[in-house]
């Protein structure tokens, strides 16, 4: 297996791997690729393989398959826990890729077989034409009350509740997580886009942060430890973050569907989504070597700042059955395909039923197993 250096996480608050290193991870990327995939037109009614065409899972991954993963947090747990064992029998080659931009391009440069994302990427690779399909769902037991995101406010913005937004500047990153997240904010607000200013900035690093230092927005979505971050450098000036109510702990597992076609690979992925479910459960089982092992070791945070995001987390919820998240997701698409003005998805046509119930089942397993 390869086992190349995990990239830093942009939740966690550590600036992102460069541009020129996701590039070169995926190899040559057409330039036609990144036009598509960053503002292309929809076209959600390309060709798309159906869910019929899939075949049965095979019971076994046959000899020689290689599958390659952007999943780097869950790679240093399978290190961790020795869950990597459990691949044994095939290659997986982990690349330094996640998020929904870089997993985006990377399918698209054939360089990928299956990459860790929230809920918006899927349905964008979808509407610029690329077919592809969720293979594991996580999410939080209490996901109101431990949100990802909180909403930072700026410095002498003002702004206590949310429909304090009206007439401010938001930053805003149309296809990833925190841009859904505004427009959702907006919606439960009762707010319209024209009501507000959204301001186009990537939501890298600590560019959220920075802007609203900088009063550049008044308000932008601040995830993991920058929430932490954000308050204890500028509270004393009047920065402040506002919980927002919502839903935002999506974790999932996506492919393009043509990987899922090859049964080889369907098999392989279908055996990682096993021990994917089972690293869930071990890295909720074991904060302490979590903290050391990943948040330390390897994205470099302090003890303090790790264990901030493991409390920030709460307990994991590894569904074996998706029909609440189809709907929630379904509820997402239909937001973003009326204020974005995309063509209308079936959330339920984004997932391969085939792998519905295996992280769920291996999560719920591996947890009876380490109770016994």
């Amino acid at each position: 297996m390869s086992f190349p250096a995990s990239p830093p996480n942009p939740a966690l608050g550590i600036p992102a791997f460069s541009r020129r290193r996701a590039l070169g991870a995926l190899l040559a990327v057409p330039a036609v690729g990144l036009l598509s995939a960053c503002g292309g037109a929809a076209t959600a009614g390309s060709e798309r393989i159906s869910q019929g065409a899939l075949e049965p899972l095979a019971a076994s991954v046959p000899a020689g398959t290689t599958i390659k993963v952007g999943d780097p947090s869950i790679k240093v747990a399978l290190e961790l826990s020795g869950l990597i064992k459990e691949l044994d029998g095939f290659t997986v080659e982990f690349a330094n890729i996640s998020g929904g931009p870089q997993t985006t391009e990377a399918f698209r440069a054939n360089a990928l077989d299956t990459g860790s994302v929230a809920d918006i990427p899927p349905i964008h690779a979808t509407w610029t034409g690329l077919d592809v399909r969720i293979i594991a769902a996580g999410y939080r037991q209490d996901a109101v009350g431990h949100p990802i995101y909180e909403l930072g406010v700026a410095p002498g913005a003002g702004i206590t509740r949310l429909e304090n937004l009206r007439g401010r500047k938001i930053a805003y990153s149309p296809g990833q997580a925190q841009g859904a997240l505004v427009l959702r904010i907006l919606d439960k607000a009762g707010l319209k886009q024209e009501d507000v200013k959204l301001v186009e900035l990537p939501s890298t690093g600590d560019a959220y942060a920075t802007a609203l230092a900088s009063r550049q927005v008044d308000a932008a979505p601040l995830g993991g430890v920058q929430i932490k971050r954000y308050l204890a450098k500028y509270k004393a000036d009047g920065g402040t973050t506002i919980r927002h109510g919502l839903r935002d702990d999506p974790s999932l597992l996506y492919s393009p569907a043509k990987v899922l076609a090859d049964p080889a690979k369907a098999a392989a992925l279908a055996t990682y989504v096993k021990v994917w479910g089972k690293a869930q459960r071990w890295i909720e089982d074991h904060p302490a070597e979590w903290l050391e092992g990943y948040y330390v070791k390897d994205q470099g945070l302090s003890r303090e700042d790790g264990q901030y995001l493991i409390d920030a987390t709460g307990k994991r919820d590894i569904p074996t059955s998706w029909t609440e998240a189809i709907a929630r997701h379904q509820e997402t698409i239909d937001l973003l395909a009326r204020e974005q003005k995309k063509p209308q998805l079936t959330a339920a046509d984004l997932y391969d039923t085939r792998f519905e119930a295996i992280a769920g089942t291996a999560f719920a397993s591996a947890g009876k197993a380490g109770a016994a």
